[in-house]
């Protein structure tokens, strides 16, 4: 789990310099950055943008909380129906998107992540800081789906993917891996890693009410946007907003097995992998024997025995790039 999980503090006016937080005069608009974002780089963009916001959008609310528990009362704070502009990745989005849910804010997204998956489906990634936040700020809002995990007496909503086994363990230590290493390099140096330490997970799977797999399994997968781990096509065709999400189920395999499948995975060719299979489905009920890791958009949560995932059709409103498709 991120540091910036753990950081917890008030933001009030009297510290607003320390939290970097600068008030605006609408009460409609929140760009929200995560200090913590890239490993910690993306709080060296904060005067700039800053800067910008002040010549381009001064009506506009800034902070730049130190911690979760700011973030989620700033957004909570907001008048119902607002926009919330989210600086930062997958993680940060992750983590807030409960109270943009509680609230039904609208979301812009200025990509500033490790993975960035949901700047990719959003047609958002490889836009420079300046451009994406004009659209954040600008452009309409449209709806996508949710996915709601249930585990452990906990509920967790997620935007881009719900990984489950070998890509969970791998998620884990591309968080802890060395800052020096970013985007999908990371995730590479930690699959190796993660394969060094093989392991399977015993799980009986259904979908939609019907068995799906019963048996040992490297992953089982939820993908509501085609990619994870930082561009990596998991499912090429899931979309969004499309009413349902697809499960990425791999069964047993060896390391060599595992080493062949990678790049078909870095292609997108992987589908047709006779120890691979994937399933579009409404909710999914996983069991297991034993404990399975799990992450919520790159952000590992934890183990479970079981877990039941299900969608939530168009309930959040966010800014897409309908020209995307060309950035890579």
């Amino acid at each position: 789990m991120s540091k910036y999980n753990h950081l917890a503090a008030s933001c009030t006016v009297k510290d607003a310099v320390k939290c970097e937080l600068k008030v605006y005069n609408s009460p409609m608009t929140l760009v929200l950055l995560n200090p913590h974002a890239r490993g910690g780089r993306a709080r060296l963009v904060a005067p700039a943008m800053q800067r910008w916001l002040a010549a381009n959008a001064p009506s506009a609310d800034w902070a730049a909380p130190d911690s979760l528990a700011q973030a989620q009362a700033l957004i909570m704070q907001r008048p119902m129906a607002s926009r919330v502009i989210a600086v930062g990745g997958d993680g940060s989005v992750n983590r807030w998107l409960p109270a943009l849910l509680a609230r039904g804010h609208s979301l812009g997204l200025v990509p500033m992540g490790s993975g960035n998956d949901l700047a990719r489906a959003l047609g958002l990634y490889g836009l420079d800081w300046q451009t994406a936040l004009t659209k954040a700020l600008h452009d309409p809002a449209s709806p996508v789906d949710t996915g709601l995990l249930e585990w452990n007496g906990e509920s967790t909503p997620f935007l881009s993917s719900l990984t489950a086994g070998f890509d969970a363990a791998v998620g884990l230590r591309a968080l802890r891996g060395p800052t020096w290493l970013r985007g999908q390099p990371r995730y590479l140096w930690a699959t190796l890693k993660e394969l060094a330490a093989l392991r399977h997970w015993p799980v009986k799977v259904s979908c939609n009410g019907e068995d799906e797999w019963s048996g040992p399994v490297l992953f089982a997968s939820t993908l509501n946007t085609p990619s994870f781990g930082s561009g990596m096509p998991a499912v090429p065709h899931a979309q969004a907003d499309d009413g349902q999400l697809d499960l990425l189920l791999a069964r047993r395999m060896g390391r060599l097995g595992v080493l062949a499948l990678l790049p078909r995975l870095l292609l997108g060719k992987h589908l047709s992998h006779t120890l691979v299979r994937t399933r579009a489905f409404s909710r999914m009920d996983l069991h297991s024997s034993v404990p399975i890791p799990l992450a919520a958009d790159g952000e590992y949560l934890g183990q479970a025995n079981k877990l039941s995932i299900s969608i939530r059709a168009a309930s959040l409103q966010i800014v897409k790039n309908p020209w995307g498709q060309v950035l890579t």
